[in-house]
């Protein structure tokens, strides 16, 4: 809404084509005394290309144009993210480009912008792959946020043993991102977590008492008889109960037999099986992220988990 207007730019519906046109509603507010109606705008000056998923913010004089989807190609089609800035001009009534002075954040779409101020705050959104969560600012240049981004890093004098611990935090989390990247997960919205043990997993736990079904079993081996449980299970006889513990011990087994294992010797070490999928559920963060046909490939890479574990345990034991 601005001021006495219901500006729209672009957008899709329907499955249709994506659109690159502006239109204005007038008559929204009682005072005028008007019929509501559409307006089709044509403005001059370098207007955006058609696009969905885009922002508009208000700040000031103009409007802030940011990033969205669009499509390109003509006898095949292919998605285009944009992470451009184009401005509307409320006075000269145009559309121009704003120069920016240092790179801009990440082509996406589906964003949040606001203007704050003079500021406008952007958080988030999709890129055809990975999901966003970062925050970002879009200043002048005088502001006291783009003062203190250009400030060089303050040099931190440290001992012997911070240094040594800031060098070994480092190694691991290259390892750990090497690990991400093997395994094709997105550092945007994978990060390496603390994996319960088996003792700790209080739903594994429950759920392994009632599958074994006997009272003087140690805990460890209710876990082994769900295990089991889950290797000879069909996709469609899992339960929704079942999901939350199994997702964690796939992470577990993932987690064990993968990231424990870097080091040193990384390059040596084998990750996965064959195919670009492989471990596609290791950044999921809770069950209710699933979907049901989520279920049997989930359930397949388990099984293969487990499968995989049995094997090192028996050569470990010759």
């Amino acid at each position: 809404m601005i001021e006495k207007r219901l500006l729209i730019y672009g957008g899709r519906g329907g499955g249709g084509p994506i659109m690159g046109d502006l239109w204005a509603l007038k008559g929204l507010i009682e005072e005028e005394n008007e019929t509501p109606g559409w307006t089709q705008l044509k403005l001059p000056g370098q207007a955006p290309s058609p696009r969905c998923g885009h922002t508009i913010a208000s700040g000031g004089p103009y409007l802030l144009l940011f990033g969205g989807h669009g499509t390109g190609g003509w006898l095949s089609r292919y998605d285009i993210y944009y992470n451009d800035c184009v401005v509307l001009d409320r006075v000269s009534v145009q559309w121009k480009r704003m120069p920016i002075s240092n790179d801009p954040p990440a082509a996406r779409a589906y964003h949040s912008m606001n203007c704050v101020g003079s500021r406008c705050l952007l958080f988030g959104g999709f890129d055809g792959k990975s999901t966003y969560g970062d925050l970002w600012w879009l200043v002048p240049e005088d502001d006291p946020i783009a003062r203190r981004s250009k400030a060089p890093p303050l040099e931190v004098i440290s001992d012997t043993n911070k240094t040594t611990g800031a060098k070994e935090g480092e190694r691991e989390e290259s390892a750990i991102a090497e690990l991400q990247k093997r395994l094709e997960i997105s550092t945007l919205i994978s990060n390496h977590k603390h994996i319960m043990d088996e003792e700790e997993d209080k739903e594994l736990i429950q759920l392994a008492s009632r599958v074994s079904g006997e009272q003087d079993v140690s805990n460890m081996q209710a876990v082994q008889a769900v295990r089991d449980h889950w290797l000879k299970s069909a996709p469609q006889s899992i339960t929704l109960k079942e999901l939350s513990p199994l997702l964690h011990d796939y992470q577990r087994l993932i987690t064990r037999h993968n990231i424990e294992k870097l080091g040193s010797s990384l390059e040596h070490v084998e990750f996965g099986f064959p195919g670009k999928d492989a471990f596609r559920f290791y950044h999921v963060k809770s069950a209710s992220q699933l979907r049901l046909s989520d279920i049997p490939n989930l359930l397949a890479e388990y099984k293969e988990l487990l499968a995989s574990t049995s094997i090192s345990q028996q050569i470990d034991s010759n």
